[in-house]
């Protein structure tokens, strides 16, 4: 039977019951769980904010800035094994060491003096004292310097210090090319100081340091003119000064040639400059910390790639045309002409425009290096033709896809610039021959200067002394 009053009297306490323990329950489930609640809450409240946007670029600039430059400093292997493969065996470990040392070199110059010379006149001249490594602390590479500057500059200045430096390295390796063979290792490595130290951030400030060619608006966007010209000039006034190699040039314009050691290392070195390139023109925007700057920086690989292949292929099949065989010299030069062309502006050109300029560089090589031979001008590697002269036509051409640069004004860089390290250099080549002489003795250039000056043979083995009996 359903009597109420049976229900009342049985059935609502029963429930009464259960309801005062459920909810007895809850609220201890309730207890439980607001404790961690809260614990978080309060946990959240006393953790660091996240990431601010200027946090974020400051972090992806200075990632660019370190990227770009292990990048560059790997194209130091480039040049190490381009110069290997391109000159003869007996020479080969000169040729090594002369990279490494120059690197080192050019990482302690730069330290000591160029860095602060080079960007003197910035922000109205905070860097204070050109020749004092203190000053470096108050940009950035000491403890306290970083944290300060970090909201000024939107990048790790250590990272900017490290990025430029392996720069001024690539100067140096241009030169070590041109002169190969036929040089003393001391005379090489004391001009490297004052290269390094002083001459290439000398002009390197009249537009990256914000001099009078930045005023004027000039434009070399990663130093077509400012570094790979730099060091073309440098090595064209030493070849002129220390002259040929022994037996290169014969009466009536005969041209002996000379082959290098090794062609596969001679392309390896092209691919790991060729590789560190992406560095050296991408990391030249200086920022990633915007889709834009991302977007450049991927318009710049592109453009620097695609000038490259241009070069090549134009030098290949030039050659042919011309010489009736294909060098291949020939195209690993024309890759790094093409690199070399497109680096003063990789940014504003089309791919169409990347490939015209890349593949003029190639142009330049094919014709440019048998008329240094006609001139007499010995040059081992094809540095002149790479570094100067497609440096100088990249500098030049800027303005076809540049608007804010003109054409007046590129060729007043390009001239001031040839003209001050030109008569700079050759004034320090002689006064080094003078003094110490460039040159070993005929008999030291014959044997090799492995033996002769190192007393290192790169390849023992090949050679009578190294014979096992």
């Amino acid at each position: 039977m359903n009597s109420p009053s049976l229900f009342n009297k049985l059935a609502r306490p029963a429930l009464g019951g259960m309801a005062l323990l459920a909810i007895g329950t809850l609220s201890a489930f309730a207890q439980d769980t607001a404790a961690p609640a809260v614990e978080a809450a309060e946990a959240a409240a006393a953790a660091p904010e996240f990431a601010t946007i200027a946090d974020t670029a400051y972090i992806f600039n200075t990632l660019l800035f370190l990227i770009g430059g292990f990048l560059v400093m790997w194209m130091a292997a480039g040049f190490a094994m381009l110069e290997a493969g391109l000159v003869r065996s007996k020479n080969v470990s000169m040729q090594s060491l002369k990279n490494v040392a120059l690197y080192s070199i050019a990482g302690l110059m730069y330290w000591l003096v160029g860095y602060n010379l080079m960007y003197s006149g910035v922000d109205g001249g905070y860097f204070g004292e050109w020749f004092s490594p203190k000053v470096l602390e108050t940009v950035g590479l000491g403890a306290d310097g970083e944290a300060a500057a970090a909201l000024d500059t939107g990048y790790s200045a250590a990272s900017d210090w490290f990025f430029q430096m392996v720069f001024c390295a690539t100067t140096a390796s241009i030169v070590s090319g041109t002169l190969a063979e036929r040089i003393k290792l001391w005379p090489f490595l004391i001009f490297t100081v004052v290269l390094t130290g002083f001459l290439y951030p000398i002009t390197g400030s009249w537009e990256w340091g914000t001099g009078w060619l930045d005023e004027m608006g000039f434009s070399d966007f990663a130093g077509s003119t400012l570094v790979h010209s730099v060091g073309g000039w440098a090595a064209l006034a030493g070849a002129l000064i220390l002259g040929p190699r022994i037996g290169k040039y014969g009466k009536g314009g005969i041209v002996h040639p000379m082959p290098g050691s090794s062609i596969p290392l001679a392309t390896l070195g092209t691919f790991i400059l060729w590789l560190g390139w992406f560095g050296f023109n991408g990391a030249s925007q200086l920022a990633m910390g915007t889709i834009a700057d991302v977007s450049d920086v991927s318009r710049i690989f592109v453009n620097t790639n695609i000038a490259a292949a241009a070069g090549v292929v134009v030098a290949i099949v030039l050659s042919q045309i011309v010489y009736g065989k294909v060098d291949v010299t020939f195209a690993l030069n024309g890759a790094l002409a093409g690199l070399v062309s497109i680096t003063a502006e990789p940014l504003a050109p089309s791919i169409l425009q990347a490939v015209i300029i890349g593949g003029i560089g190639g142009v330049i090589v094919v014709f440019a290096v048998p008329l240094l031979d006609k001139l007499k001008i010995d040059d081992v590697v094809g540095a002149i033709p790479v570094h100067l002269l497609a440096g100088i036509w990249g500098t030049f051409i800027v303005p076809w896809s540049n608007s804010d640069a003109s054409f007046s004004v590129q060729i007043i860089g390009i001239a001031a610039i040839g003209i001050f390290i030109t008569v700079t250099s050759a004034i320090v080549w002689l006064i080094l021959k003078a003094v110490m002489g460039l040159r070993p003795t005929e008999e030291q250039e014959m044997l090799g200067l492995d033996k002769s000056e190192i007393g290192v043979e790169a390849y023992p083995e090949f050679t009578a002394a190294g014979t096992r009996f």
